[in-house]
C-alpha cells in the first residue's frame, strides 16, 4: 500500500474504536457538579425529570412517554417490550444492532421471535417489510412489530431517508403492526439529512435514542414509548436492575450534550469523510461514509487493528476482514490524517 505523507513522529493515541470513548468536556463536568439531584426510583430528581421532557419534546412524544436508562441496549430493550410480549414475532434486518451486539437480551429476557433478512446496508426497503411480516393464523406466528436502525451500526452508519420511513410506516399501519426505531446515532442522521427530530417521532411507536455516542455524554439513553406503557416500564427497568438514585448528575451530562453537540456532528460526519478519503487515497478500500462511520475491508481485520494500536491508533477489527473507524468529539482533522497514515502502513 502506498504511504501517506506529511505526518510524522510518535502522536498521542487517537482512538477510533466507537464515539463512545469520548470524555466529557470542562462545559459538560461544570453542569454535572451544579445538577439539582433526588432519589430517581422515588420518582423525585428534578434534573432526570428535565431531561426526560426534553427528549419527548424534542421528537413529539408526551412528557410522560420518555424514560431515562443507564444503556442502550436497555432502551431498546424496554420499549420493544412494551410492543411485544413473549412469543411475539419482531421483523428486522439481520445485522441489526438488537441481534448483533445485545447478548440475545430479547429473546434471553423478552422470549421475542425475530423474523430477519440481510440488507447491503442494513436498511429494510418497504419490499423486504412487506415480504416478510406473516398473517396470524392458528398455524403462523404473526408479526407484531419491525425494527428499524437509524443509523445502522454495521451498515456504516446508513441513514434512513424519512420518505423510507414514511412508506414503511404505511405498510406497518396497513397491516396493524407497530414500529420501534432504535435511534442510538439517530442525532447523526438528523444532522445528515436535515430532517426534523419530530419527523422521526411521528413514524415510530417506540424510540431509543444514546446520549452517551455522538452527544459525548459518559453514559445513558432514553426510551421514548406510549405514556400509558411508562409505568410498565418502569418497572420493567427496576427488574433489569436500571433503578438508579441520584441520577441528575448522568441527566446533566445528557441535557448539556442536547443543547451543545448535536450540531457539532458535522464536524464529525466531514472528518469521517476526510479519512475515508485519505484511505482511499492511500490505496485501502474504505467506504465512503454517510455520517461518523468509516468501514475498511482488509485482508486480515484484527492483525491490522493490533499492528495499528502499537502505533497508538485504535480500530475495532468489525469481522474477520472488516476495520469499524468512528469519528467522534475527542477526534480532529489532524487525527484522522494520522490514522490514515499509520492504517496505510499496517495494513
Amino acid at each position: 500500500m502506498t504511504e501517506l505523507s506529511g505526518i510524522a513522529g510518535r502522536q498521542p493515541v487517537v482512538d477510533l474504536r466507537s464515539d463512545t470513548v469520548t470524555k466529557p468536556t470542562p462545559a459538560m463536568r461544570a453542569a454535572i457538579l451544579e445538577a439539582e439531584v433526588g432519589d430517581d426510583v422515588y420518582g423525585e430528581d428534578p434534573t432526570v425529570a428535565a431531561l426526560e421532557a426534553k427528549v419527548a419534546d424534542l421528537f413529539g412524544f408526551e412528557a410522560a412517554a420518555a424514560l431515562f436508562v443507564p444503556t442502550g441496549v436497555m432502551a431498546n430493550h424496554i420499549a420493544l417490550r412494551t410492543l411485544l410480549r413473549p412469543g411475539s414475532e419482531l421483523i428486522a434486518d439481520a445485522d441489526a444492532h438488537i441481534l448483533a451486539h445485545e447478548d440475545a437480551g430479547l429473546a434471553w429476557h423478552g422470549g421475542i421471535q425475530t423474523r430477519t433478512t440481510l440488507t447491503s446496508d442494513g436498511l429494510l426497503s418497504p419490499d423486504d417489510v412487506s415480504r416478510l411480516i406473516r398473517p396470524h393464523s392458528p398455524h403462523t406466528l404473526g408479526t407484531t412489530a419491525v425494527e428499524l436502525e437509524n443509523t445502522h451500526n454495521r451498515g456504516g452508519g446508513s441513514v434512513y431517508s424519512i420518505e423510507h420511513l414514511r412508506a414503511i410506516r404505511q405498510i406497518a399501519d396497513a397491516h396493524r403492526i407497530s414500529v420501534h426505531i432504535d435511534g442510538a446515532r439517530i442525532w447523526n442522521a438528523h444532522v445528515a439529512t436535515g430532517t426534523p427530530l419530530r419527523e422521526y417521532g411521528a413514524v415510530a411507536d417506540t424510540i431509543s435514542v444514546c446520549l452517551s455516542k455522538g452527544l459525548g455524554a459518559p453514559v445513558g439513553s432514553v426510551a421514548l414509548l406510549a405514556p400509558d406503557r411508562r409505568a410498565e416500564a418502569v418497572l420493567m427497568r427496576h427488574r433489569l436492575g436500571g433503578g438508579w438514585r441520584q441520577a441528575g448528575i448522568l441527566a446533566a451530562a445528557g441535557i448539556y450534550a442536547l443543547d451543545h453537540h448535536i450540531a457539532r456532528l458535522a464536524e464529525d460526519h466531514a472528518n469521517a469523510r476526510l479519512l475515508a478519503t485519505s484511505l482511499q487515497s492511500a490505496g485501502l478500500s474504505a467506504r465512503t461514509p454517510q455520517t461518523n462511520i468509516v468501514l475498511v475491508d482488509v485482508p486480515d481485520a484484527p492483525a491490522v487493528a493490533a499492528r495499528a494500536a502499537e502505533q497508538n491508533v485504535r480500530v475495532s477489527a468489525f469481522g474477520p476482514a472488516l476495520l469499524r473507524l468512528v469519528t467522534h468529539l475527542d477526534v480532529t482533522e489532524k487525527d484522522c490524517l494520522l490514522a490514515a497514515e499509520v492504517l496505510a502502513r499496517v495494513a
